[in-house]
């Protein structure tokens, strides 16, 4: 069923933040991207890093991997991965890396401000550090960090029984970026046992019904990771989620929504990223 963009449209500016919509206007209308990184800048720390909630569960304004992720992930969208943001990002990372590369999940700074329950500090890389270092692979970064962090990344490839569903996710952005293709597929064969068979993975201690589909496993047509799901799962992924447009324009996510401004935030992002999706595999 077709999707109603002009009541998406409505919904993203009844309810959005006004980073997403300047992101809907360059998806749709073809704005100027310089409103979108106008508008990420405020998310942006002296240090280089970002914060201010640009993650929705972690409410902190000091810098926060999840929020540097989202900003990276913003600028790869609308194709300025060449900006200055990108290298100032990098350099952020390698100061909070540890020793081998890896970076937190969250900074123990987040511990004192409004955060989602199961954002909790740990010591120690996290699967994060899979997700920013494809990002800066996209970006062709020459940071020195990057080396480092890859090097943590095939370690911890090496061991992935115990990779949760938001793991996976972030391996597949590492492995489609990667410029090393045949040890990328040979990881990628053996993460394929943890797809189910529709190509979803439940969230292990989620919500009752969170769960990861293959269009947000693997967000590209033309990455690597693709090869893992058959073209009816894709497509019965893609009918799924225009089926999932609500009355009000928007999505919905299916994550534990924990306060009023968490939420709204957080169907924005997902109006945005189902609007992305459809539009890049010629659904919209």
């Amino acid at each position: 069923m077709p999707i109603d963009i002009d009541a998406a449209r409505c919904f993203v500016l009844a309810y959005a933040r006004l980073l997403d919509r300047h992101r809907l206007a360059v998806l749709v209308d073809d704005a100027p991207v310089t409103l979108v990184l106008d508008a990420l800048r405020a998310y942006r720390n002296p240090d280089g890093g970002f914060g201010h909630a640009l993650e929705p569960d972690v409410r902190a304004p000091l810098s926060e991997p999840s929020s540097t992720l989202h900003a990276l992930e913003v600028l790869d969208e609308v194709g300025r991965l060449d900006d200055p943001m990108v290298a100032g990002a990098a350099a952020w990372l390698a100061s909070i890396a540890e020793p081998d590369g890896g970076v937190p999940f969250v900074m123990p700074t987040a511990m004192d401000h409004p955060r989602a329950p199961f954002v909790r500090y740990s010591p120690g890389g996290s699967f994060l550090t899979l997700a920013l270092a494809g990002a800066l692979w996209r970006a062709g970064s020459d940071a020195p960090w990057l080396e480092r962090a890859t090097g943590w990344c095939w370690a911890r490839l090496e061991r992935p029984d115990d990779l949760g569903a938001y793991g996976v996710k972030c391996a597949f952005d590492f492995l489609d970026a990667v410029p090393d293709e045949s040890r990328a597929v040979a990881a990628l064969e053996r993460l394929r046992s943890k797809l189910g068979p529709d190509g979803a993975i439940a969230v292990t201690g989620g919500t009752e019904d969170e769960r990861l589909t293959p269009l947000t496993l693997s967000e590209r047509p033309d990455g690597r990771s693709r090869a893992l799901f058959t073209d009816e799962q894709i497509e019965a992924d893609l009918d799924r989620l225009e089926r999932a447009q609500e009355d009000d324009g928007g999505w919905m996510f299916d994550w534990v929504g924990w306060s009023p401004g968490q939420s709204v935030e957080s169907r924005g992002v997902v109006t945005l990223r189902a609007l992305r999706t459809l539009r890049a595999r010629g659904r919209m």
